[in-house]
């Protein structure tokens, strides 16, 4: 079963992939958003994947992925037990996380953004 250092190894493989800290632990970044991070505990990671992404990996491995709490959770982002997760299954959901970061920037940097409001011409009454 892998451990912290095999999450961050699998992690900073991943093209682009830089280590920062958020919050007083480790998180992985790519395209310039966070994709995963190792809870304090260095017991649990966490991927964010899409909703969809994430009922996969709960129903195929109960014992090792779970969604975070609250609206974090319910948007994807998922926590997964180190101790319990195989490495291909933990290879797959960090890969998966780093492709929808990528996937998240395309559709951002894509966004049609509206004109800026040009400056009224004031009259004089």
């Amino acid at each position: 079963m892998p451990g912290p250092e095999d999450f961050r190894r699998i992690a900073l493989s991943l093209h682009g992939a830089l280590e920062s800290a958020h919050m007083g632990h480790p998180d992985f970044r790519a395209h310039g958003r966070i994709f995963a991070t190792l809870h304090q505990d260095m017991r649990w990671g966490m991927v964010k994947l899409t909703p969809e992404q994430q009922q996969d990996f709960i129903r195929d491995d109960p014992d090792s992925f779970t969604p975070e709490a609250g609206a974090w959770g319910r948007s994807g982002s998922t926590a997964v037990q180190l101790a319990t997760v195989s490495d291909e299954a933990l290879g797959e959901a960090l890969t998966l996380a780093w492709t929808n970061s990528a996937r998240t920037v395309r559709t951002v940097g894509t966004c049609a953004t509206p004109a800026p409001k040009t400056a009224r011409k004031r009259t004089r009454r």
